[in-house]
């Protein structure tokens, strides 16, 4: 047999009766006339099947159904409230979850600071933050798998997303410490032709791959990549021990390792992009809420 469904408002009256046992001043409270309230109670013992109420001169008493009943719609009435509750939240922005894709690097510029902020605005707010290289990004954020996308150097144009520049930093030369050329304060990227190259592999970052391969080909020369590694703390290891070379965002100098120095470049006008991606089609106030978040830190 089907469950009836209660309206909230029959139950309401049904609780709010139950704990005054009179129709007068249940009504009052309920802030309805007392037919109104009778119908209601009527309708709702019609769908149960049996009177909920023994109605006598000057008194009425619950009835075994009804005080079968009573502890349910009391407790599916604050069900109900809190699940308006939550839905408001979530409906504003202020509660739910957000699944964040960031690139390892962005972890050593703006998203502590980001996470930070966001959680101190919006505490009941869950964040997801899952570290991607900047492809997996990409088709993370439309197999809808994540909402927002921190990443370097994004496409030029995409049909499904939105893009937005959160910072730009320069190229640093990345060499052992114990390198001739990390006795110079600034290494002209010509100087570092002939010189093996560890990078990121171009099918996880094609943008910064080819302006990395780009920033080479300027100086006069084909970079001669010797070794791939997928993160920048990785590629770093591997200078310190002596497997090459490598250019890299400037934000890389906070890692600090031993037997790695940083240099600055030249020419220095060459600079690589971070920024923020999400769907077109997103209406989640959550996104919104992290992007203003982010546009004011």
């Amino acid at each position: 047999m089907e469950r009836p469904e209660l309206a909230s408002s029959q139950l309401h009256a049904f609780v709010v009766l139950a704990e005054e046992l009179h129709f007068g001043r249940a009504a009052a409270r309920l802030g309805i006339a007392q037919p109104p309230l009778s119908q209601q109670i009527r309708r709702l013992e019609d769908k149960v099947g049996h009177s909920l109420f023994h109605r006598g001169p000057g008194r009425i008493a619950l009835t075994p159904a009804g005080q079968e009943l009573l502890p349910a719609a009391r407790q599916a009435l604050a069900q109900l409230a809190d699940g308006l509750i939550a839905a408001r939240a979530a409906g504003s922005g202020s509660a739910g979850r957000l699944r964040i894709g960031f690139a390892a690097s962005v972890a050593l510029t703006v998203l502590p600071s980001l996470l930070r902020t966001f959680r101190e605005r919006f505490p009941h707010v869950a964040v997801d933050i899952r570290e991607m290289t900047t492809a997996p990004q990409l088709e993370a954020l439309q197999n809808k798998t994540i909402d927002i996308g921190l990443l370097r150097e994004p496409p030029a144009d995409d049909p499904e997303l939105l893009f937005s520049t959160v910072l730009t930093e320069p190229f640093v030369a990345v060499l052992p410490s114990a390198h001739p050329l990390a006795a110079q304060r600034t290494v002209g990227v010509d100087q570092l032709a002939g010189l093996p190259f560890v990078l990121p592999p171009r099918v996880l970052g094609p943008q910064l791959h080819d302006q990395i391969v780009d920033l080479c080909r300027s100086a006069g020369f084909e970079p001669q990549v010797v070794q791939h590694a997928v993160e920048w703390q990785t590629t770093c290891a591997l200078v310190e021990a002596g497997l090459g070379i490598s250019l890299a965002p400037a934000s890389i100098r906070r890692l600090r390792l031993q037997g790695v120095a940083f240099r600055r470049t030249t020419p220095a006008d060459v600079r690589t992009r971070v920024a923020v991606a999400w769907r077109r089609t997103d209406t989640n106030p959550l996104v919104k809420n992290l992007l203003t978040t982010l546009a004011q830190i």
